[in-house]
């Protein structure tokens, strides 16, 4: 019989009780590494769970300000990196869920498996075992019952020979001793033969069971174990297999990453921040010198006031670009421009924002126009076919049906087409104002105007005659009167007509006007101020007013009486004049 090599049952023939703790530890090791994986499925769960709650933090709330940064290629870039966190969370989600349903119910059912094998095993074992012991206690039993026996046997053999010698005793003492060696001598051979047998059983079982029957509890066991040790490595296989599966995927979320990074073009962004926050204004004008030695204190303090006008857009305009759309004043209440409000605060016509950001607004309004336009259109191209069919065929369906929605879509058309040519006028206006103000002619006579409309002025405070007090009476009421004109102006048109205003302040070097002023009248409303004045041929109208009229803001009604002479002395008492 061939001896098999690295066999338990041969090699730890003696070592069952090791081999009962080993197998144990073993199972409780695979159960280890189960509880190990159930730890990570619930690490991989919480991580992918933080990972999508991380990426829900971030999106865009949908607030107007960030729709508006959308545009921008690093938002857009973060918005993919936040779309590849989400999926690598879900695969995350796929790796626990995998672990669990592969490895873990696999190592549970190896595990119950496995312990019952070796239940049964180490039972069989304690069996054969117990077998081995109790004829172990069968032939020592036997081999004692023989050595009692053989040596009372010894006894009544030496006790015979002695009787049998002494001739005192009688002939009967020495049967009864003969007869008494006869018959422990019968028990002593049936206690040789007891122990004999016993002993043929005992080596014949203890060959057995050494040799066939623990040595195949051993070898089963032997396999369990290694069921088990095999089972661990593919478990560790599988779970490496398991994010192997997923290791694609992730890697093209790292790559989506990746191209999201690299997406984002910094020269592109910026011409965007150009677009969204361009007012379309000029920067101010060179502050003009102020010769105090040849003007009097009432044209410095006024050619300071009309510089301060002059340049109150464009300079609101660079500090602040947001501030010019909730410009108000008490002149508002002259406007008759009834916009309505959009969504976002604005008003319907953009007429509040700055003329580059008026011209985009304008534009995407157009665009959305133009689609809703396309959609009734594709409505009532659709609508016309169905009343064709139904006319052809009255089974279909009635074309008086069809009629009312007919009408009531050429009526939207008709309402977004009006729409769409008056977005489109104002648009148009839009532009050319500011080809206007962009031309360098307009930019040369605001120079030139400021030069000699300044220079003028000064004449006409420094030649002291008498009738000069009389004629700057008037040109200041009549400079108070278009402050209050110009500023309501201002406040209407915004930034949409900043430089026009600029250009006309800088015409009027001496006009003054304070926060207290009240309400104004025009030019033509003051009393003394008409065309018969007698002051008319000191004064250049021209001076005052653009060559371009602004568009009427509406009509307006005097709620007191308006006295010039008060104001004169009002101002008198307010050291403005």
């Amino acid at each position: 019989m061939g001896t098999i090599t690295n066999s338990w049952g041969i090699e730890l023939w003696d070592q069952f009780g090791n081999i009962a703790a080993h197998t144990l530890k073993g199972i409780e090791f695979l159960d280890k590494y189960g509880n190990f994986v159930k730890d990570r499925c619930a690490i991989e769960f919480e991580y992918a769970s933080k990972l999508r709650r991380l990426a829900k933090n971030y999106q865009p709330k949908g607030k107007k300000g960030d729709d508006e940064d959308n545009e921008f290629t690093s938002h857009q870039a973060f918005k993919s990196v936040l779309k590849e966190t989400n999926d690598l969370a879900g695969q995350r989600e796929v790796v626990a869920e995998n672990l669990q349903s592969q490895v873990i119910a696999g190592i549970n059912l190896l595990s119950k498996t496995l312990r019952e094998e070796r239940k049964k095993s180490l039972q069989e074992g304690t069996d054969l075992q117990q077998n081995l012991t109790a004829q172990l206690a069968a032939l020592d039993r036997a081999k004692k019952n023989y050595e009692k026996a053989y040596r009372e046997a010894e006894k009544a053999v030496e006790n015979y020979q002695k009787a049998d010698a002494d001739f005192n005793l009688s002939r009967a003492e020495v049967e009864k001793q003969r007869h008494n060696m006869t018959f422990k001598c019968a028990q002593s051979d049936d206690a040789k033969n007891e122990y004999a047998n016993q002993l043929q059983k005992s080596n014949k079982l203890q060959y057995s069971h050494f040799h066939t029957s623990l040595p195949a509890v051993f070898n089963k066991l032997q396999e369990l174990d290694e069921k088990r040790t095999q089972g661990l490595k593919e478990f560790i296989k599988q779970a490496a297999e398991v994010e192997s599966q997923v290791a694609p995927i992730i890697a093209r979320c790292l790559e989506g990453i990746v191209r999201a990074s690299e997406s984002i073009k910094e020269k592109e962004d910026s011409i965007k921040v150009i677009e969204r926050y361009q007012s379309g204004f000029q920067p101010p004008n060179d502050i003009p010198f102020e010769d105090l030695s040849k003007a009097d204190n009432e044209s410095s303090h006024n050619s300071q006031i009309n510089y301060a006008m002059n340049n109150n857009a464009t300079m609101k305009g660079t500090i602040g670009g947001k501030g010019l759309k909730k410009r108000v004043g008490i002149f508002n209440i002259f406007s008759s421009n009834k916009n309505t409000i959009t969504a976002d605060g604005m008003k319907d016509d953009f007429s509040d924002l700055p003329p580059s950001q008026r011209r985009k607004k304008l534009i995407s309004r157009i665009q959305e126009i133009q689609q809703k336009i396309q959609q009734e259109q594709g409505a009532r191209d659709g609508l016309i076919k169905m009343k064709g069919v139904y006319e052809s065929n009255a089974l279909l369906g009635d074309p008086q049906t069809v009629q009312g929605e007919l009408k009531e879509c050429e009526h939207k058309l008709e309402k977004l087409k009006n729409e769409l040519r008056k977005y489109q006028i104002l648009l148009e206006e839009v532009k050319s104002q500011t080809a206007s103000q962009h031309s360098p002619q307009t930019n040369r006579n605001t120079h030139h105007q400021n030069g000699s409309h300044g220079n003028h002025r000064m004449s006409r405070h420094s030649n002291g005659s008498n009738e000069d007090g009389g004629d700057d009476a008037v040109d200041d009421a009549r400079s108070l009167s278009r402050s209050a004109s110009e500023n309501n102006v201002n406040q209407q048109n915004g930034a949409q007509n900043g430089l026009n205003n600029n250009n006309e302040n800088n015409n009027n070097g001496s006009s003054s006007a304070s926060p207290e002023s009240g309400l104004g009248t025009s030019h033509s409303s003051l009393p003394g101020s008409g065309q018969g004045s007698t002051n008319d041929h000191h004064i250049n109208d021209d001076m005052y007013y653009d060559t371009d009229p602004l568009p009427p803001l509406g009509t307006c009604k005097a709620l007191y009486p308006f006295d010039v002479k008060a104001v004169f002395q009002w101002q008198k008492e307010k050291n403005f004049m």
